[in-house]
């Protein structure tokens, strides 16, 4: 799994769309279940996720934090099984909202936080994680060699 983090408009799809030109893309959609990216993986194909801000501040009406934290814990458990039978390499993008003003409103913290715990559980599980700031791709972290390829 590879994660490309970085805030608004800083260039992740189209550094993702570039190195990985094939790649099926996986939007999560607002009130839906994590589960949909099934779907669109194809055995030896790279699979972009993301939408996931979208998702979080959707499901922050029906879930806690501990739910939304096992359920997408899960589902990234099931990245790294796709990727070890299924040849499928995930590639996530996130956003980076920790940077700026904390938000007065409660729900808009609690969904920085949420997207932040996120961040750290898809990095910990990935082989490469790059942060894209003004269209310039920064390597943060590298644990599989061949993961710098791209």
């Amino acid at each position: 799994m590879q994660l490309f983090i970085g805030g608004a408009c800083a260039g992740k799809r189209d550094t993702v769309s570039e190195r990985f030109p094939v790649a099926r893309w996986h939007r999560l959609e607002p009130g839906t279940p994590l589960e949909g990216w099934r779907e669109t993986a194809i055995c030896g194909e790279p699979l972009v996720v993301t939408g996931w801000a979208g998702w979080i501040e959707a499901a922050l009406a029906t879930r806690t934090d501990d739910g939304l934290r096992r359920e997408w814990e899960q589902t990234l458990d099931a990245f790294a099984d796709a990727e070890r039978e299924r040849a499928v390499e995930v590639v996530v993008i996130l956003p980076e909202m920790g940077r700026g003003i904390v938000p007065m409103a409660v729900e808009e913290r609690r969904l920085r936080d949420l997207t932040g715990w996120l961040a750290q559980d898809v990095a910990e599980r990935s082989e490469a994680v790059w942060y894209v700031r003004h269209g310039l791709v920064q390597r943060l972290r590298q644990v599989k060699p061949g993961a710098d390829a791209r």
